[in-house]
C-alpha cells in the first residue's frame, strides 16, 4: 500500500468521523436556541481559566524533560514547553498531526535523534492513557452506574484496552531488544541487508528513548507529574461550570469535572479529529445530559464553551511558537524524517 493510498484512507475514516459526530451532536437542536444559550454565558469564567490551560501545557513539557533526561541532556524546558504548543498547533489541523511534529521541532533544535525524541512521545501518550485507566478506575469504583450510562450508546470502553495492549507490545519490544533484534535478523535481513542495517540503526536509537522505564526512582516523579496534569484539564472544565445559568440549580463540584475530563479523554482517544472537533462535543453533551439532566442545549453550549478556549488558546499560542521555531517545511512522513535525520 503507497503512502497516498494510506493517507487517504487516513484523511477519509478521519472526515467520516468528524462529520458523523458532528451531525449526532447537531441533529437534534434548536439552533437559535444554542445562539441564545451561548450569548448569555459569563465570559469572566470562560476566560479566568486560561493561566490554568497554559500551566498544564507547561507541567506536560515538565513531564517529558523527565522522559528524556535519562537518554540526553535538557537544555531548555522553554524549548520543550515550544514543541508541545507547536504539536497542539498541528493537532488541531490534522489528525494526530503533532504527535510526529512536536518531536521533530525539538529535534532539529536541539541537533538531536528524532527516533529517539519520537521514541518519548510514544512513551508520554501511554502515561496519558494509564492515567485515565488509573482515574476511570477510580470513578467508577465510587460512580459505576453514573460513569457507564454517561457514554453515549454504543461505545465500547473495551476499544482503549487494545491501544493499551498496542503500547504495551511496543514497551515489550524495546525494554527486551532481543525480541526485536530476532525479529528483525529473521524476517528483515534474508530480504534487504541495506534495508535490515537501516531499521537495526533506528530501532537502537528508538530504544534509548524508553531509558525511562529502567529508572524506578523517576516512577513516583512520572506518576505525579501526570496526574497534575489531568488535574489541571479538570479545573477549567470545572470553572466553567459558572459560565451558565444551570449553575443555580445544580451543584457541580470538581469530581464532575473531573469524571467530563475522563469521559470525553477516552472519546477522544478511541475516535480523534482534528482538535476533538465533533467527537468531544457530542461526548460531553451526552455526559451532560446522562449524569446531571441537563437539556441538549445545555449540555452543547458547555461544550462549545470549553472548546472554543481550549482550541483558542492551543492554536494562538501554538501559532507564536511556530514562528519562534523558524519551521520553512514540514515532513509530508516519518520515512521523511528519519532519513533525513543527519541534517537534524
Amino acid at each position: 500500500m503507497t503512502d497516498k493510498i494510506k493517507k487517504f484512507g487516513k484523511y477519509t475514516l478521519t472526515t467520516i468521523i468528524l462529520i458523523g459526530s458532528l451531525y449526532l451532536a447537531l441533529r437534534k437542536i434548536d439552533i437559535q436556541s444554542l445562539i441564545t444559550e451561548l450569548k448569555t454565558i459569563n465570559w469572566f469564567w470562560a476566560l479566568i481559566p486560561i493561566p490554568i490551560m497554559v500551566l498544564s501545557h507547561y507541567i506536560r513539557a515538565i513531564r517529558w524533560r523527565t522522559i528524556l533526561r535519562p537518554v540526553m541532556k535538557v537544555n531548555s524546558v522553554l524549548n520543550l514547553f515550544s514543541a508541545v504548543m507547536v504539536g497542539y498547533f498541528f493537532n488541531n489541523i490534522l489528525p494526530r498531526g503533532g504527535e510526529v511534529i512536536r518531536p521533530y521541532v525539538y529535534a532539529k533544535r536541539e541537533k538531536v535523534s528524532f527516533s529517539m525524541v519520537f521514541a518519548t512521545i510514544i512513551l508520554e501518550r501511554l502515561l496519558d492513557v494509564l492515567t485515565l485507566l488509573f482515574l476511570l478506575v477510580i470513578a467508577i469504583v465510587f460512580t459505576k452506574d453514573r460513569i457507564i450510562n454517561a457514554f453515549p450508546e454504543g461505545s465500547n470502553i473495551a476499544s482503549i484496552l487494545y491501544l493499551v495492549l498496542a503500547f504495551v507490545i511496543i514497551i515489550t519490544l524495546c525494554f527486551y531488544p532481543p525480541i526485536m533484534a530476532w525479529i528483525l535478523k529473521n524476517t528483515i535481513k534474508p530480504l534487504s541487508l541495506k534495508l535490515y542495517n537501516k531499521l537495526e540503526e533506528l530501532f537502537e536509537k528508538f530504544r534509548k528513548g524508553f531509558e525511562v522505564i529502567k529508572s524506578p526512582s523517576e516512577y513516583l516523579r512520572l506518576m505525579f507529574e501526570s496526574l497534575l496534569i489531568w488535574t489541571c484539564y479538570a479545573i477549567p472544565m470545572y470553572l466553567m461550570f459558572y459560565c451558565f445559568s444551570f449553575s443555580a440549580h445544580i451543584t457541580l463540584g470538581f469530581t464532575d469535572a473531573l469524571l467530563l475530563i475522563i469521559i470525553s479523554g477516552i472519546g477522544v482517544s478511541i475516535a480523534p479529529t482534528p482538535g476533538g472537533i465533533g467527537v468531544f462535543h457530542y461526548v460531553v453533551m451526552i455526559a451532560m445530559m446522562k449524569l446531571y439532566g441537563l437539556s441538549n442545549v445545555e449540555g452543547l453550549a458547555y461544550a462549545t464553551i470549553n472548546h472554543l478556549i481550549n482550541f483558542g488558546v492551543q492554536v494562538i499560542l501554538g501559532l507564536i511558537f511556530f514562528l519562534r521555531e523558524r519551521i520553512t517545511k514540514i515532513p509530508e512522513n516519518l520515512s521523511e524524517i528519519a532519513t533525513s535525520e543527519e541534517v537534524i
